[in-house]
């Protein structure tokens, strides 16, 4: 199959105006404040030395900032304010997506801005300066009508470089609950569907292509005196910005917001419940790649409606438990914790996906591991990857605990890289989720967790509070709940791991309920 025909273009031009417009969106209103904030403070500290060393030298601290740590730095930091703001004031706002992103990218933004703005303040002739003086020009004066016009051509490269970068570094705000072009890319590296990633990445730089020369237009036009180009750049602007509001005008407000984690099952899950709203004639998004404390934040904010959590992350991760009480009864306090919280435990799905450690068969048999216990003793020689948040996680703190485990190496990888990395010997364990196809295509072996390190990990239907009466939701989801095994989830997960048309997280979701329909 060619490129060209490759169904999976089609799906990817498909959430094109609504990641393509959420991205312009967040990215836009960045660069406007931005430029709000940097612009004013560039002119105040062109003749404050001090002032214009310690602004430059804070720029450039942040740029230092990996930019996916910023974005991840503003939501708790959002989260605290909302809940003070409500406590003191009465009035909430939303922690999630849009405002956190806005704000770290603002920040991204300036340093191209101050830097070119005060150099090209600097750059004015002083003869020009004086000759201002001259003629009777107030400092104020002077500024407007002589300063800021000579020095706009290198200001505006300042500006190009800002839009740039901020459009590309929205791309890393999926995982803090907005929508934008790099929801193409994370939800392709976690399924492996590379023409996703492909797209992703194509649109973002043709995204920041475009509007580099539509202000590369503009910059002309300040340099050349020309109306017309910069009328023409500013024109072209805003009707990129007003072509992207139409998706979100027409798109129905009571859209229900299905959440998903950032793997592969999740990807799954998400577009099975979806399919499910939409089958019962309910409006239904995702909002995919969200990591485990933001997604159940912002089920407890009502900015998602529903989504399938474990109750062992829940238990360990979310209500820092660290004793491990049987299935049953966890789920038992599970439930009323979540109830006093007001989220809906609407049921289990049937399956359990834990943490577990894994290795390949052979060399597990070669050396008698068959346990957790057995491994302990020839740890300290073997080397162990899993993904970005699991030795920050409370399992693993409790597997090293009850065993004593410790690791020549720990190494972090995209989930489905690690269980390759384990088949071609990179790395002697994994930890690895025990309703993963991948385990059997690799033909690796679950170690057995003897002392009961890992608590349950049932998955879970949870629902927001704002969702807790809603019927028409319940029914359309009650189909799901016990009915989904062990076997036919791994076997939806090795099916997502393809790289075909087939192995989309929406044709392997419709593949899970044929399975489970019947």
């Amino acid at each position: 199959m060619s490129l060209s025909s490759d169904p999976r273009w089609g799906e990817a031009l498909g959430h094109l105006p609504d990641y393509l417009g959420n991205h312009v969106r967040v990215s836009v209103t960045a660069l406007a404040l931005g430029l709000l904030v940097s612009l004013p403070l560039a002119i105040l500290s062109r003749h404050r030395p001090v002032l214009r060393g310690a602004l430059l030298g804070l720029a450039s601290i942040v740029q230092t900032v990996p930019g996916l740590a910023l974005l991840a730095l503003f939501y708790p930091l959002l989260l605290a304010l909302a809940a003070l703001s409500l406590s003191w004031f009465g009035v909430g706002f939303s922690a999630f997506g849009f405002l956190p992103a806005v704000l770290a990218l603002a920040l991204y933004s300036m340093l191209p801005v101050l830097r070119n703005t005060i150099t090209g303040l600097q750059g004015v002739d002083a003869a020009i300066l004086e000759a201002a003086q001259g003629v009777g020009m107030t400092p104020r004066q002077s500024l407007f009508t002589v300063e800021l016009p000579l020095a706009l051509p290198v200001m505006m490269a300042g500006i190009r470089t800002s839009a740039v970068w901020v459009i590309g570094t929205a791309t890393l705000s999926t995982p803090i609950g907005q929508t934008s072009l790099g929801n193409y890319i994370f939800a392709g590296l976690q399924t492996q569907n590379w023409v996703f990633v492909l797209f992703g990445c194509l649109a973002a730089a043709v995204l920041a292509l475009a509007v580099d020369q539509l202000l590369a237009l503009i910059e002309d036009g300040l340099r050349l005196r020309s109306r017309l180009r910069i009328a023409l750049g500013g024109v072209a602007i805003a009707c990129l910005v007003a072509a992207t509001l139409v998706p979100s005008m027409a798109r129905s407000q009571s859209s229900y917001v299905v959440g998903a984690k950032t793997f592969t099952e999740q990807y799954v899950l998400s577009a099975l419940m979806a399919q499910r709203l939409q089958a019962a004639g309910l409006a239904a998004t995702s909002r995919e790649g969200l990591g485990s404390n933001v997604i159940f934040d912002a089920l407890a904010g009502n900015d998602i409606d529903v989504y399938v959590d474990y109750s062992g992350t829940l238990w360990a991760n979310q209500f820092h438990h660290n004793d491990i009480k049987p299935r049953e009864a966890l789920l038992v306090e599970l439930k009323t914790t979540l109830a006093a919280q007001n989220i809906t435990l609407l049921g289990q799905l049937g399956f359990e996906n834990a943490y577990a450690l894994v290795m390949p068969r052979k060399r597990a048999e070669q050396l008698g591991i068959r346990t957790v216990a057995d491994l302990a003793s020839r740890a300290p020689g073997m080397s162990i990857a899993a993904d970005y948040e699991f030795f920050s996680r409370p399992e693993w703190a409790g597997l090293r605990k009850a065993y004593g485990l410790s690791f020549r190496a720990q190494r972090q990888m995209q989930p489905d890289f690690m269980y390759a990395a384990a088949a071609s010997g990179e790395v002697d364990v994994i930890a690895g989720y025990t309703s993963d196809g991948l385990i059997a295509k690799y033909d690796l072996v679950v170690l057995d967790d003897v002392r009961h390190a890992i608590p349950p990990y049932d998955a879970m239907v949870l629902l927001a509070p704002k969702r807790a009466g809603d019927q028409a939701l319940r029914d359309a989801l009650q189909p799901l709940l016990g009915k989904i095994t062990i076997a036919t989830m791994r076997e939806a997960n090795l099916r997502a791991a393809g790289n075909d048309a087939t192995s989309s997280p929406d044709a392997v979701a419709r593949w899970l309920w044929e399975k489970i329909g019947k």
